[in-house]
């Protein structure tokens, strides 16, 4: 069997993802998946995937801008339905790792790029197979979880999943967001506190 994944002009890690998806969409019968993609940084981001699942991968360069990564998938059953992951998730969640976003950009020097870097992050982590027990958003991250962000559908799938969505209510108040409020809750700076104290990791993107 064979899939065929048009991931041209996709940013990271979205090739990656729809790859994924694709090897599930095998049903552990064996095959390949061929992923296209228009970047360097692509190929060996699914390259590292192929080889930390252990899949064979080929990769070339097929014009400018336009290069094809072959997975060759063994069969057996497809990711998702291994008991494992499916015991792991809820038992991750409960070791309380809690993300504390505090501004709608990731990292300095650019803002339209950490704007980037940001909904590229919230993403993945929406895809992760260990998700976080908790998100914290406060100051400019309030902007996140309001009416116009543009990362509200990852936030809603993170949320559909069991994890926990909180923003300062001081902070939408100060922004005039208070009403703009569109997924999760609102939390207030001594919950923030003790959920960040009571972590056993704090991740900060």
């Amino acid at each position: 069997m064979r899939k065929t994944v048009d991931a041209m002009g996709d940013a990271c890690p979205i090739p990656v993802v729809k790859t994924k998806a694709a090897i599930q969409e095998l049903n552990g019968v064996p095959g390949t998946v061929e992923t296209l993609v228009d970047n360097e940084i692509a190929v060996q981001n699914l390259t590292k995937m192929a080889n930390q699942k252990g899949y064979s991968v080929t990769s070339e360069k097929l014009g400018e801008n336009r290069f094809r990564v072959v997975l060759a998938v063994n069969g057996g059953a497809p990711e998702q339905a291994a008991p494992e992951e499916t015991v792991c998730i809820p038992d991750a969640r409960r070791g309380n790792v809690v993300v504390a976003v505090t501004s709608g950009t990731m990292g300095s020097g650019n803002d339209e790029l950490g704007a980037a870097l940001m909904k590229a992050f919230l993403y993945a982590l929406a895809q992760q197979d260990t998700l976080p027990s908790t998100v914290l958003f406060y100051n400019g991250g309030a902007r996140l979880t309001c009416g116009g962000s543009a990362s509200l559908e990852d936030l809603k799938a993170l949320e559909a999943q069991g994890v926990e969505i909180l923003t300062c209510g001081t902070c939408l108040n100060f922004y005039g967001l208070t009403d703009q409020l569109r997924v999760g809750g609102v939390t207030n700076m001594y919950d923030i506190v003790e959920k960040l104290t009571k972590a056993g990791l704090v991740v900060r993107p």
